[in-house]
């Protein structure tokens, strides 16, 4: 067993992230620190979406990890870890077909079941430390208008035991943040591309000025940008506010 984890339970906090983020300004808090939520009243994903959970039968937490080597051009190393540890503990919970939708959106299916949204405190060209943000859902069964979502009890069948899944998934980021810091993206790409959500299918993108266009996911470059093949076998980086899925 590695490090100890430290976990805060509070009943409700806007976002677990900014959480923690407030405790680093003002505490020196240990390595691994958690914090968990019953509640996030103010959930957000990348670029700004909004994430809702149901009170309680959702899993919401943010993990603090230091780094003392970690490269900033190698940052993109820690989404695929988060990716991967989430994706082996849904793995041994006999979750169906699951993906992920680069960069870092856990997919059941076409639905998603988890969103990860990691924000990472620079020092110099070195990443000091991570705060990494992960909300799941597990026991909920309404999603309202978000008809491309769904949940772990929606998909199996069963209830599950947050605090249960919550070490399970703890247990399988240290294991694949154990040594990231000395890995290139490269070291790591290849489980995770296998992975990607609709990897070589024709799909359809909007691009930073809402414009649409076809293409496929080919593989993720060593700096982490998604790499679509486009008309005339044309292959071209973006990065996350260069383009959206649209599936």
């Amino acid at each position: 067993m590695g490090k100890q984890f430290q976990i805060l339970k509070l009943d409700a906090t806007d976002s677990t992230n900014q959480y923690l983020k407030d405790l680093l300004r003002s505490e020196n808090p240990m390595d691994y620190t958690v914090v968990v939520t019953a509640r996030q009243l103010k959930g957000r994903g990348q670029m700004g979406t909004v994430w809702r959970s149901e009170g309680g039968k959702s899993l919401t937490f943010s993990v603090l990890r230091r780094f003392g080597a970690l490269h900033v051009k190698h940052q993109f190393v820690l989404n695929i870890a988060v990716s991967m540890a989430v994706f082996d503990a849904l793995t041994e919970l006999s979750i169906p077909d699951i993906k992920v939708k680069w960069p870092n959106d856990i997919m059941s299916g076409s639905k998603k079941i988890c969103g990860i949204l990691i924000e990472n405190v620079l020092k110099g060209e070195k990443v000091g430390q991570s705060i990494i943000g992960i909300g799941l859902n597990v026991n909920q069964t309404d999603f309202a208008d978000l008809e491309k979502a769904s949940s772990l009890k929606q998909i199996t069948g069963r209830n599950f035991d947050l605090d249960e899944l919550l070490y399970a998934v703890l247990l399988k980021l240290q294991h694949h943040l154990e040594d990231i810091e000395s890995k290139t993206v490269k070291q790591v790409l290849t489980p995770y591309e296998k992975l990607l959500f609709r990897k070589d299918k024709p799909s359809t993108f909007t691009n930073a000025n809402n414009e649409m266009f076809m293409g496929f996911i080919r593989k993720v470059s060593p700096t982490g940008k998604l790499v679509i093949e486009l008309e005339n076998q044309v292959l071209k980086e973006f990065d996350l506010k260069e383009v959206t899925l649209l599936y």
